[in-house]
C-alpha cells in the first residue's frame, strides 16, 4: 500500500465512524457547559459561545460573579448588540482583593438570584455564569441549591459556567466539560496583562 492509499483507507474508516455518530445524534436540547481549570481562556471560550448565539439572532444574558469594576473590551462589544445582550458585573472583585466573605457572599447570592430570573425568561437562548465556579467553591452559593434550578431550566436553554474549581457535582451534571490546563503564562515571567489579550 502506498502512503496515499493507506491514508485514504484510514480517512474512509474515520469518516464512516463520524457519519455513524452524526446519524445517531438526533436529540436536541439546551446544554449545560462548564469551562474550568487553572489555564487561561475560560471566560474567552464562554464569550465566544455568546457571539455564536448572537450570530444566530439569539438573545444572551451574561452574569459575572466575581469580577468587579474591570472595564473590558468584550463587555463593550457585546453591549453594542443592544437588547439582544444583557451583561451584568455583579461582584466587587477577586476574593483575594475584597477579603470580605460576608460581602462577597451577599454579592454572589444577588447574582445567583438574577441568574435564576434570566433562566426563567424564555426569550434567552443562553445564560453565561462567569466565574460562578469560584462562588460555588467558596461556598457563597450552595451547589446543592443550584443543581435543581439548572435541571429545571427551560429545555432549550443553554447555560455556560466558568471558573476554576468546578465542583464534582456540577461536572457530573454537565453535558460538556472542558478543563483549561496552564502550560505557560506570561504573568509568571513578569509580563503585565495586555489589552486585547486579557481585557
Amino acid at each position: 500500500m502506498t502512503d496515499q492509499s493507506d491514508h485514504q483507507a484510514r480517512m474512509q474508516r474515520l469518516k464512516a465512524s463520524v457519519d455513524r455518530r452524526i446519524e445517531a445524534a438526533q436529540e436536541e436540547k439546551g446544554l449545560l457547559i462548564v469551562y474550568t481549570g487553572a489555564g487561561k481562556g475560560k471566560t474567552t471560550a464562554a464569550l465566544g459561545m455568546a457571539l455564536r448565539c448572537l450570530g444566530h439572532g439569539m438573545k444572551v444574558a451574561i452574569v459575572q460573579f466575581i469580577k468587579g469594576a474591570i472595564d473590558t473590551a468584550e463587555e463593550r462589544v457585546l453591549k453594542s448588540f443592544g437588547d439582544r445582550v444583557t451583561f451584568l458585573r455583579m461582584g466587587e472583585g477577586y476574593t483575594w482583593e475584597t477579603q470580605d466573605r460576608e460581602r462577597d457572599t451577599g454579592f454572589a447570592q444577588a447574582a445567583w438570584q438574577k441568574t435564576c430570573e434570566f433562566m426563567g425568561d424564555p426569550s434567552y437562548a443562553m445564560v453565561i455564569l462567569d466565574e460562578f465556579n469560584i462562588a460555588l467553591q467558596q461556598g457563597y452559593v450552595d451547589v446543592n441549591k443550584v443543581l435543581p434550578c439548572l435541571q429545571e431550566r427551560p429545555p432549550m436553554l443553554h447555560v455556560v459556567i466558568t471558573g476554576r474549581g468546578a465542583p464534582p457535582e456540577l461536572i457530573e451534571a454537565a453535558d460538556l466539560v472542558t478543563e483549561m490546563k496552564q502550560v505557560k503564562h506570561p504573568f509568571r515571567r513578569g509580563i503585565k496583562a495586555q489589552a486585547g489579550v486579557e481585557f
